[in-house]
């Protein structure tokens, strides 16, 4: 029996899976990258896909004009949507899911860079995948857009600076603005990395490197935990790692 298949988009190297990756692995997934930084004019055909992950990125959702491939996925996660695949979009990708479903995306007032809290709402609380979290939860974050939460959609969690942190659409079709799965190493990539430098200098005094840092020490583990838990239930809400434990000598 063939391994079950997934379907990544990537907008720039240093915003991959993280922790997702060997979740998926795990639970029996071939994983497919399109790197849309490398060729903005690729349209992957969706066929054979079991779910769909977008992931971050530095742009803006409505930059079309000059990344022309946003306009290409948000066609493609609405095509992915009412086809009835698992979705997931992070960060960026929970914009342009949002975009999708006639949602949308505008600059906040204030970018949440670093450890935040996010809080459920009533929904959020009883939802399958999302009710792994706290009341109050601290994650870790990286935007400076916000989401006006598209029509018939659960809103599902919530931030002093952004109103929507996480929402789903239907069964399968989950947006977080917030980043489960980065690790220690990943958060100092982005700390590092030329291209956010630009961000970090304009926030310097209120958005600290080395503060980030410390608070990495702090509260790391339970992000992993949770991370973990999450994007678990998560797969496990399309039965691939149900399937794959039910055929252990394949």
């Amino acid at each position: 029996m063939a391994r079950p298949k997934i379907l990544v988009f990537q907008h720039v190297p240093y915003e991959p899976l993280g922790t997702l990756d060997p979740l998926l692995k795990d639970a029996g997934f071939r994983i497919r990258y399109v790197n849309f930084g490398r060729d903005a004019a690729q349209r992957p055909a969706l066929d054979r896909y079991e779910a769909l992950i977008v992931l971050g990125g530095p742009m803006n959702a409505d930059q079309i004009d000059r990344y022309p491939n946003l306009r290409t996925e948000v066609e493609l996660i609405r095509d992915a949507v009412d086809r009835g695949m698992s979705v997931l979009g992070i960060c960026l990708g929970a914009q342009l899911l949002a975009k999708s479903l006639g949602g949308a995306v505008a600059p906040n007032e204030v970018r949440e860079i670093g450890w935040h809290d996010v809080h459920l709402t009533e929904a959020g609380a009883s939802d399958p995948v999302l009710s792994a979290f706290a009341a109050r939860q601290r994650v870790f974050q990286w935007h400076e857009d916000g989401i006006a939460l598209p029509p018939g959609c659960e809103h599902l969690a919530q931030s002093d600076a952004s109103h929507v942190q996480a929402f789903r659409h239907g069964e399968h079709a989950y947006g977080f603005q917030f980043h489960l799965e980065v690790d220690r190493s990943l958060i100092e990539r982005w700390l590092t990395v030329p291209a956010n430098r630009p961000m970090l200098d304009a926030e310097h005094g209120r958005v600290e490197p080395d503060r980030i840092r410390a608070d990495v020490a702090h509260y790391i583990d339970d992000l992993q935990s949770l991370s973990h838990e999450t994007f678990g239930r998560w797969i496990e809400r399309f039965g691939i790692g149900a399937r794959r434990r039910a055929l252990p000598s394949r």
